[in-house]
């Protein structure tokens, strides 16, 4: 009798990797700089969870995310720059879109506000 496992080997270790830095970042990192660190880890640990069983191109492309978020550093040995974080989020939306999970795009406060049509006043 075959056992299912709940997920792939390498699905825990990129896991235990976001999780692991996000909790460094935590420590150096504030509001809206955060909040966007934040939203890229929920961002990625869904997208390694959504390809465990998938081609390994989509898996590859995931953990090039997560390596890119986990080990982008600046020169001076610091944690992620707020540059860096833009970067990371640049890749982790364009692999969203490639995998087709345009609901997992990481956006700021900034870009949301943007989208979303102005409320009106006065009524």
């Amino acid at each position: 009798m075959a056992v299912e496992r709940g997920s792939e080997p390498g699905t825990d270790v990129l896991i235990r990797k976001v999780d692991s830095h996000l909790a460094a970042v935590r420590v150096g990192l504030h509001g809206p700089e955060l909040e966007l660190a934040e939203r890229l880890a929920r961002c990625l640990r869904e997208l390694v969870v959504q390809t465990a069983q998938a081609s390994a191109a989509d898996r590859a492309q995931v953990r090039a995310a997560v390596h890119y978020f986990v080990l982008r550093r600046e020169s001076r040995g610091q944690l992620l720059s707020v540059r860096s974080l833009a970067a990371a989020q640049r890749l982790a939306n364009r692999v969203a879109l490639q995998l087709g999970r345009p609901d997992l795009l990481v956006e700021t406060r900034r870009e949301r506000a943007l989208r979303e049509p102005p409320v009106p006043t006065g009524w």
